[in-house]
């Protein structure tokens, strides 16, 4: 793979140079391979090429066709072997929550669990809960109310995103309980964030980008243009 994009950090952070590093749905997977079988029976030959391609790391949701695919660096299946503090930094649209969790210390925290699943906010969405100053705020002095709020978006267990539907509540590591209901083909997160592309994989864990940031923290994002960074 080529170097990430650079990683978002707040204006008085220095910067971190970036480097690069469960299984799916078992009823879709089952069926997906039912279907390649079935539709492939006329012809021996063609069936074996059929067969012969790599089962793909499926992710589902509107944002998912503008994010990395096929052979782009930063494609799901190349995540799927990476750890999930890696992996984040691959998905373009998790800048800012990615570098949250290294300026929070939690980054290396992750790697030491044995299952999780993160609900991970956009980089949109922080700029639609958050002022900047508040962001650099979080980031650089107040980084025990950045590891909470983190922890409202890391769910205990390596997820898929039909299974947290199925269960209906998860509890997040900041101990809050969250519904998680059905939306269409997506589903929606503590009544406020939608899932926009789920079931990314990494080393024991799943990734599900939201577009809205959780916890308790208040929301004083001013309208203005973001600075750079």
């Amino acid at each position: 793979m080529s170097e990430p994009s650079a990683p978002y950090h707040p204006s008085t952070l220095p910067g971190t140079r970036r480097s690069r590093t469960a299984p799916g749905l078992a009823v879709a997977a089952l069926l997906l391979a039912l279907v390649a079988t079935g539709c492939t029976g006329t012809d021996h030959g063609e069936r074996g090429a059929t067969q012969a391609a790599p089962a793909p790391v499926g992710v589902t949701g509107p944002l998912c066709d503008v994010l990395p695919a096929g052979t782009d660096p930063g494609n799901p299946a190349s995540l799927a072997g990476e750890p999930v503090d890696v992996a984040l930094q691959w998905i373009p649209v998790l800048t800012r929550f990615e570098a949250a969790l290294r300026a929070s210390g939690l980054a290396p925290e992750l790697r030491g669990m044995t299952g999780l699943t993160i609900l991970a906010p956009t980089d949109d969405a922080f700029g639609g809960k958050f002022s900047e100053d508040t962001l650099d705020e979080l980031f650089i002095e107040r980084k025990d109310d950045l590891r909470a709020l983190l922890k409202a978006h890391i769910v205990d267990g390596s997820h898929p995103l039909a299974e947290l539907v199925a269960a209906g509540r998860v509890t997040t590591l900041d101990g809050t309980p969250v519904e998680v209901t059905a939306s269409g083909t997506m589903a929606r997160v503590a009544g406020q964030a939608g899932t926009l592309c789920a079931d990314y994989r990494a080393v024991n864990a799943r990734i599900h980008i939201i577009d809205k940031v959780l916890g308790k923290l208040p929301t004083d994002a001013d309208g203005g243009e973001h600075r750079s960074h």
